[in-house]
């Protein structure tokens, strides 16, 4: 027992404290606890010296070092101080509660028939917690079949899924064998615990063992906007580009500034972007995403695995990771919506990008770059959607701008783009 090396507990609805007698396991590499219902102190001796929060994902009555992003512990002083406070809320809360009791009353048989109709949207919350096994998994995806296959990434596949009960999901499968997979796992887990936004993709559970990591995903009915950009049978007018865009930049607004510290996606690009039943964008895959903790630079360095085409130049050649870059990836995002061009297609090689390329025609030959399915010669409102177009393109080279410090925030972005919408309303709709 001594002599072990690796330990995966992850998710065994496990209960009860960590043994503080696992710190005499010195020859530990490897510890997972993720996705139990583990309390109590976190030890710190031995091999947790050197493990991160990642272990610990999902234990929320676990307390410990604040480097394990937990609770603090409570010393005995405290637990006194609290147990009288305690008790003196008691009593007034059962003076208030008795003057209360005739009104929940009625309340509760107010709300009886409404909860009747809500009893299905109930349960699916409740399940949205539930473990799911491989067996579910391989079952839900009929083996994982080629028929099913939503996407794929650098680490991983994903998968169309049907649970018995009917549950659409879907199913990212992280292939184990890669390098980096397992970190882009925990990577992914350690980011969306606490993330939540209307336009980030939505985490339900996940699956993981040492031989197997998968994430449950909320299932979305319209696939990429990659999708809808390059397909011959799909398209999506000018209104309805210019809403998905503003739908990644609230999603980005929210990780770069409405979160405790800043999060930085890394690989902002059309297949990372999801469209859900009424086409509303929502911003995945943060396998490689970095958090900036607190105290620390407005900037970190790392290897660079982006997608080229989307990176931004301080990233690409030094490696250097900050919310600019997002907000330059953001800026080709636009841009490739709105030509319907790739940044990696034949045309842009050498000096020629496709900043460089809509920089050349702004603004008076911007129709010679702009997808031409957004207007049509001789509409009443073509005047309208030009100058909508060439705000546009406007922002989008505010946001690729050669020095990061140059570069529009996410904040003022958003704020561009729902201006830019508001005068398109005005005057086409």
């Amino acid at each position: 027992m001594l002599a072990l090396e690796f330990l995966d507990l992850c998710c065994n609805n496990l209960s009860g404290e960590i043994p503080k007698s696992l710190e005499a396991l010195v020859y530990l590499k490897y510890m997972n606890f993720s996705f139990n219902k583990l309390s109590g102190e976190i030890p710190s001796g031995g091999p947790f010296a050197n493990i991160t929060s990642q272990s610990f994902l999902f234990n929320d009555a676990l307390c410990g070092d604040s480097r394990f992003i937990v609770k603090p512990c409570l010393t005995k002083s405290t637990e006194k101080s609290r147990r009288k406070m305690v008790l003196t809320s008691l009593y007034i809360l059962l003076g208030i509660g008795s003057l209360l009791a005739l009104s929940v009353g009625y309340a509760v048989l107010r709300l009886r028939k409404r909860k009747k109709n809500a009893r299905q949207v109930d349960v699916s919350l409740v399940k949205e917690h539930e473990r799911i096994s491989y067996y579910e998994l391989e079952q839900a995806t009929e083996g994982f079949n080629e028929s099913n296959l939503l996407g794929s990434g650098s680490f991983s596949r994903v998968y169309k899924g049907i649970l018995k009960d009917g549950t659409l999901l879907a199913a990212k499968v992280f292939n184990v064998q890669l390098e980096g997979a397992f970190k882009s796992f925990d990577t992914e887990c350690e980011m969306l615990r606490n993330l939540r936004h209307r336009n980030l993709t939505k985490v339900i559970t996940s699956c993981s063992n040492l031989d197997f990591k998968a994430l449950v995903l909320e299932y979305m009915p319209n696939g990429t906007l990659n999708k809808w950009l390059y397909s011959h049978n799909l398209f999506l007018n000018l209104l309805q580009r210019l809403d998905i865009m503003i739908d990644v930049a609230s999603a980005m607004d929210y990780l770069h500034n409405g979160y405790s510290t800043p999060v930085v996606h890394c690989d902002l690009k059309p297949s990372n972007v999801l469209l859900d039943q009424e086409m509303v964008g929502h911003v995945s895959d943060f396998g490689i995403a970095k958090l900036l903790g607190a105290g620390e630079a407005s900037f970190v360095q790392t290897r660079t695995i982006a997608t080229i085409g989307y990176i931004a130049p301080e990233y690409g050649q030094d490696g250097i990771v900050s919310t600019s870059c997002d907000v330059y990836s953001f800026g080709i995002l636009i841009m490739e919506t709105f030509t319907r061009m790739r940044p990696s297609d034949e045309i842009f090689h050498g000096e020629m990008s496709i900043q460089r390329w809509v920089s050349d025609c702004f603004p008076s030959g911007i129709q010679k770059v702009v997808d031409l399915n957004l207007v049509t010669l001789g509409e009443e409102q073509i005047d309208s959607k030009m100058q909508c177009l060439v705000s546009i393109m406007e922002l989008a080279l505010r946001c690729t701008l050669v020095k990061p410090d140059a570069r529009i925030s996410m904040k003022d972005a958003l704020s561009t783009l729902k201006k830019i919408r508001h005068q398109l309303v005005i005057s086409c709709y």
